[in-house]
């Protein structure tokens, strides 16, 4: 079976990297979402004064991210803004191979679970490096703000400290 040729009455194609059969669905299925953030916005207005910012509740304390304004524990609404801070140490990662089409366009990346240091929660983001084979559990990360080409969104992603 060729690349292009369907097993017949299936929609069957060999992949081009592995040769294993691949079903490929007929149907087009475009998504777009439309999310409501006027309650977060001052989350997207921190990126952009390259800050990366989590809601805290006034009440019991407990630290959001990313950011929500209604505390589930205390049942209220009485939430501040807080700056997190950078340091963090990796928990785990992947790298990414395999993408949706819709990340098509990036090279291989890399997934990453990051512990910060001084709030002790656990944050997932891009983990960006020139090397990806000096990656290790336990290393040192800076949480930064990024832009991501080609969108050109401000993202938060990690960065190895040694990196910087």
């Amino acid at each position: 079976m060729s690349e292009k040729e369907e097993v017949k009455g299936l929609p069957v194609i060999l992949d081009k990297k592995t040769a294993l059969p691949l079903w490929i669905d007929q149907r087009v299925f475009p998504l777009q979402y439309y999310i409501p953030i006027k309650r977060i916005e001052n989350f997207f207005k921190g990126l952009r004064e390259g800050k990366i910012l989590a809601t805290k509740c006034k009440s019991c304390g407990r630290l959001f991210f990313p950011p929500q304004m209604d505390c589930p524990k205390c049942k209220t609404r009485d939430m501040e803004w807080v700056e997190l801070s950078n340091e963090a140490e990796l928990v785990s990662y992947t790298i990414i191979k395999v993408k949706p089409k819709t990340f098509g366009h990036y090279e291989d990346y890399i997934i990453a679970i990051g512990k910060l240091k001084k709030e002790n929660i656990n944050i997932f983001a891009w983990l960006k490096t020139s090397d990806p084979s000096k990656i290790r559990i336990g290393m040192k990360l800076k949480l930064v703000v990024s832009e991501r080409l080609p969108e050109k969104y401000l993202v938060y992603e990690f960065v190895p400290a040694e990196d910087l």
